[in-house]
């Protein structure tokens, strides 16, 4: 089946990192919870629940679009709260890139309470290789006289990578951290937790700016938690935040120091995307299942893309009553809610992502699946990050058309992705798509696969 890369097909599996052994050997520490391509797509970041970073850099060797190991480091560990008695995983929450400046790469990694700045860089070891106590391994003997005493001499003996935690920003969130994203003026970012947006200063770990608070004075009257929060990638005094009640909020800085007067009253510079629910489906679920658990923006910044439980919206910056389009994913999903319910699995927080052209949008499901849709077209590809991607050489095709055939050729992935034994302990949470390239890489568990359009 030929088809065009820049469509909606034509992807290949390119790379696996990580132990490709059974599920039930995986040790926890090693589950991947973030994936972020840096802003050229050279390098490419994953943080796991051991609250370690690994970063890959592009093999330039290699024709194709692929990776090789550049380091490692633990970023954070395991701390304990004695004033909540209130253990503190290291798991990675969020990892994002700043730009390049030198050399040196900023990225900003958080668990759960703390933010820290690394710089990661290349620095080159020296060794003394000349003393006068020894030649070699070999010992000398004390110099009798001045003239046999020697200098000692500094020799290169290898480059490494280093990387240092130049800030670290703690002490700010009394919730759990879900969100950071750094502003497009590569001077601030924000953090957000369950109640509250942090702003931030890169260069000032010690003080940040509470630009959103839904904490009502008697958290008995709370109905609603922040899920997510991204800047605009355009202009720096926009950004957004959704919630648990299905909206999204876009609110400018230069308004109001608290960018939080939506709960009370709608300004000209704060909008509110939420689509009206439809009374006749309301169930048990319904608040679950809205609640949306990630949001991005375009690149243009002209169109916002949001995920919950059973779709993918995407909005128009311009127009907030009603999303231009929504993309159903798990519809296959809404007879077992009791079930996903029960298992804990309807709570899960899928992310969704642009593709580098703004053409196409990415998100997970179960069984290790994932989707690729086309913006303007009905079309998708269905691909599957599990053992047998190392075999197939490509997988995928458009949606069904009336007749339920793709271009002639039986659904294959798409009848398995809505068949009764998905397997709901394998899950595609976390995605991030190259920013110049049809390259996707995707977590699933303990594994790190990529995906290009050759």
């Amino acid at each position: 089946m030929d088809m065009d890369p820049s469509g909606s097909g034509g992807w290949r599996f390119a790379q696996c990192f990580g132990d490709k052994g059974d599920v039930e050997d995986i040790t926890e520490a090693d589950i991947i919870s973030t994936v972020e391509f840096d802003s050229t797509g050279n390098y490419l970041a994953t943080g796991d629940k051991g609250g370690r970073v690994v970063l890959f850099e592009r093999n330039e060797s290699k024709k194709s679009c692929e990776y090789k190991f550049y380091t490692e480091f633990q970023s954070h560990e395991p701390e304990f709260d004695y004033l909540k008695s209130l253990e503190i995983e290291e798991k990675i929450n969020k990892i994002k890139w700043c730009k390049r400046q030198n050399t040196a790469h900023l990225l900003l990694t958080t668990n759960d309470k703390t933010i820290k700045l690394w710089k990661v860089f290349e620095k080159s070891l020296r060794v003394v290789s000349e003393t006068n106590h020894y030649e070699g391994p070999r010992p000398l003997p004390p110099p009798s006289l001045r003239d046999h005493l020697k200098l000692p001499r500094m020799m290169f003996q290898e480059n490494i990578i280093a990387a240092l935690p130049r800030k670290v920003y703690s002490n700010a969130h009394a919730y759990h951290i879900h969100s950071i994203s750094v502003n497009s003026d590569q001077e601030t970012f924000i953090s957000a937790d369950d109640l509250r947006v942090n702003l931030w200063n890169l260069g000032i770990s010690n003080q940040s700016f509470n630009i959103v608070d839904i904490k009502p004075v008697n958290m008995e009257e709370l109905t609603e938690v922040i899920t997510a929060a991204e800047f605009h990638p355009q202009q720096c005094n926009v950004f957004m935040y959704s919630s648990s009640k299905s909206n999204i909020k876009l609110a400018d800085m230069r308004d109001s120091a608290l960018c939080d007067r939506h709960a009370k009253c709608t300004s000209s510079t704060e909008s509110c995307f939420e689509e009206e629910e439809d009374p006749t489906t309301r169930s048990f679920f319904s608040e679950i299942i809205s609640s949306i658990s990630d949001v991005k923006f375009s690149h243009d910044g002209r169109y916002i893309l949001s995920r919950d439980y059973l779709s993918l919206k995407i909005w128009d910056i311009n127009m907030e009553s009603k999303p231009v389009k929504t993309i159903p994913i798990h519809d296959h999903l809404r007879g077992k809610l009791c079930d996903l319910y029960e298992n804990d699995c309807i709570f899960d927080k899928f992310e969704c992502v642009w593709g580098g052209d703004d053409k196409h949008v990415l998100t997970g499901s179960y069984h290790n699946f994932f989707r690729i849709f086309d913006v303007d077209s009905p079309n998708d590809v269905v691909l599957q990050a599990d053992k047998s991607a190392f075999k197939a050489k490509k997988m995928g095709g458009p949606l069904p058309n009336k007749n339920g055939l793709k271009n002639g050729r039986s659904g294959g992935l798409r009848e398995a992705m809505q068949s009764e034994t998905l397997d709901f302990n394998k899950k595609i949470l976390h995605a991030s798509w190259h920013p110049r390239e049809n390259t996707i890489a995707i977590a699933a568990t303990n594994n790190l696969f990529l995906y290009s359009a050759a």
